[in-house]
């Protein structure tokens, strides 16, 4: 069934790419120039840097006092911890990839690997700074408050799963051991600066291919939407994170509704990124925790935006 659909979409796209070339090119460009000039610049230092302190385990090394904070907390094990705080830093899908490595390497229990996914995998900083808040936004909106809004939703769902869905599975987590080489705090710092490069331009090339197999999938079905544009564009806007985000910014919608609007997919994350959170979990995790959790993330999104009066 999964070939049948994978093979109808992509029949889909190369008709569409033959019968209306100009609009193809139009989206591959536009997914392509947002990829470039937004994703790279903003993304793949920070990939660089956090790929030179995993090789270094110099984090783990920082991370040994807040364990027990993080225990006590959250419910996490330090090796959890560790996928939290970097998936904040690190944006999509960083949470997921991490929580499926440390889970492959037996230093997580795959519960709460699953229990991770649900508030480890969010916008990272750098992309709602520079292109949410001001590419998007104008700037009208206070960084801060857009980035309190967001962690604040997140909470609320890491709440919810760990005392609902995953209680008695966090607090106290599996711990079977495996021994881990040191090998990588022996490396030379070239050959650490060497394998960063390389891992953070494999990662950032990944997204740039799903944004633009994403961008024309969404101008496809925007170029036959049968309804009015402006409901089209807001219904095909969580096809892709960065695409929908831009236009939403380019409509003559309401500013209230654009907030929102732009909100709420940013929480939602889109379909893109939850392609490439499958692709990162490697059939290894369930992806149903993730579904759930950025599904009530928009939602309570909009629950604050509509009681703090933004509609």
């Amino acid at each position: 069934m999964k070939q049948k659909i994978i093979l109808f979409f992509c029949l889909c796209l190369m008709i569409f790419l033959l019968l209306h070339p100009q609009d193809a090119l139009a989206a591959a460009k536009d997914g392509l120039s947002l990829w470039l000039n937004v994703m790279i610049p903003t993304l793949l230092p920070f990939l660089i840097l956090t790929g030179i302190l995993l090789k270094t385990g110099n984090i783990q090394k920082l991370l040994r006092p807040l364990s027990p904070a993080g225990k006590i907390l959250l419910g996490l094990s330090p090796a959890g911890l560790y996928v939290l705080i970097l998936g904040l830093l690190c944006g999509y899908p960083m949470g997921a990839k991490l929580a499926h490595d440390l889970y492959i390497e037996q230093q997580i229990s795959r519960r709460e690997g699953e229990y991770l996914l649900t508030f480890s995998c969010n916008a990272s900083p750098a992309f709602i700074l520079s292109y949410l808040s001001r590419d998007c936004l104008d700037e009208r909106i206070p960084p801060d408050k857009i980035i309190g809004l967001l962690l604040a939703a997140d909470v609320f769902c890491m709440l919810f799963f760990r005392f609902f869905v995953y209680r008695g599975h966090t607090v106290n987590p599996v711990k079977p051991k495996k021994r881990k080489k040191e090998t990588s705090q022996q490396d030379s710092a070239g050959a650490i600066l060497d394998v960063s490069i390389m891992n953070g331009f494999e990662t950032i090339t990944r997204l740039g291919g799903y944004i633009l197999m994403f961008s024309l999938i969404f101008a496809g079905i925007s170029y036959y939407w049968p309804f009015k544009p402006l409901t089209g564009i807001l219904l095909t806007a969580p096809i892709e994170l960065t695409t929908g985000l831009h236009r939403i910014a380019l409509t003559e919608l309401p500013w209230k509704i654009q907030y929102c609007s732009s909100m709420m997919l940013t929480a939602f994350g889109g379909l893109c990124i939850m392609a490439q959170t499958k692709s990162v979990l490697q059939n290894s995790l369930s992806l149903l925790p993730y579904i759930i959790s950025k599904c009530l993330n928009a939602a309570v999104v909009l629950l604050i935006l509509v009681l703090s009066d933004i509609l």
